[in-house]
């Protein structure tokens, strides 16, 4: 049967979940936060979502998008996904030709994709003109299994869910800072705060009951925001602490008091991901007894 990519529709949000969750199986989803996703892109994003159907059944989907918020223009993201079931019968080409296509129509120079470092994936990626990146490690942590003895905060820390506040303009001061400093290909400017209350709080996958900020004296201090499928996903999102409390642990203890909430939640299956570079944060993440489970490399392709 061939191949027929088109745009995406909000009733498609349900077949989309489900071919990101098989196809990604660390990504936490679900058809609300699909739907969101296409319908909350600002216009600057450019964003063409697009799925790829087999004799009337979606089998891909791939977002193609302009990386507006790059300090370096003409930056663009194609990420495309292919149900395991139907691979190698043409839905991954086409879905990279279209999004490709859309984003040089936008000015897009460089465009950049993640693919897991295996043969084949790194195969279909370098065939099409892509070459290595910097790699990112995803990491798996049984929540089924005892999490290491909680540690108890210092007299000056407190421990608060998202959810207890009721201005988050804290949040995003301290979440702001620390992107900062993140590794990326594409540094990022300041995120302005309506950009974050946007597209972080607002997020439906954000679980403000299992991301937790720690206080120092009342001031936020370190964050560890969650993502949860309402399934058996967690997903740590960014980890980090502002400048000024940095080497105090703080970070470390608010995705402790996180994952310890969600393994009580019922949720069995932690994922995070990590720049190889970032020895802190994989540090910690090997004290939470978290194992390798999946090697991503950033490929880049120059339009």
């Amino acid at each position: 049967m061939s191949v027929l990519v088109r745009d995406f529709r909000p009733e498609d949000a349900d077949a989309v979940a489900e071919v990101q969750r098989a196809a990604v199986p660390f990504l936490v989803t679900t058809p609300e936060s699909v739907r969101w996703n296409v319908a909350s892109a600002p216009p600057e994003k450019r964003l063409r979502a697009l799925v790829a159907e087999v004799g009337g059944k979606v089998v891909g989907e791939c977002e193609a998008f302009v990386q507006y918020d790059s300090s370096t223009p003409g930056q663009g993201i194609a990420q495309p996904y292919v149900h395991p079931g139907h691979t190698g019968r043409g839905a991954g080409s086409a879905l990279v030709a279209a999004a490709e296509a859309h984003l040089a129509a936008r000015g897009v120079t460089t465009v950049y994709t993640w693919v897991y470092d295996t043969e084949r994936d790194l195969g279909f990626a370098e065939r099409r003109g892509y070459r290595r990146g910097r790699t990112g490690r995803i990491l798996h942590l049984d929540l089924r299994a005892a999490l290491p003895p909680r540690r108890e905060p210092a007299a000056d820390v407190e421990l608060r869910a998202f959810a207890d506040f009721d201005d988050p303009r804290p949040l995003y001061e301290a979440d702001a800072e620390a992107a900062l400093d993140e590794p990326s290909d594409t540094p990022a400017d300041a995120m302005s705060y309506e950009h974050w209350l946007d597209h972080t709080w607002r997020e439906p996958l954000l679980d403000r009951d299992l991301t937790i900020a720690a206080l120092v004296d009342g001031e936020v201090a370190a964050f560890s925001l969650a993502e949860t499928d309402g399934r058996t996903r967690y997903l740590s999102g960014m980890t980090g602490s502002r400048r000024a409390f940095r080497g105090r642990g703080l970070a470390k203890l608010a995705k402790h008091e996180s994952l310890l909430r969600a393994r009580a939640a019922g949720y069995t299956d932690a994922f995070t991901g990590n720049d190889s570079g970032n020895e802190p944060m994989l540090a910690i993440n090997r004290w939470f007894g978290y194992e390798p489970f999946l090697t991503e490399l950033r490929c880049i392709k120059d339009l």
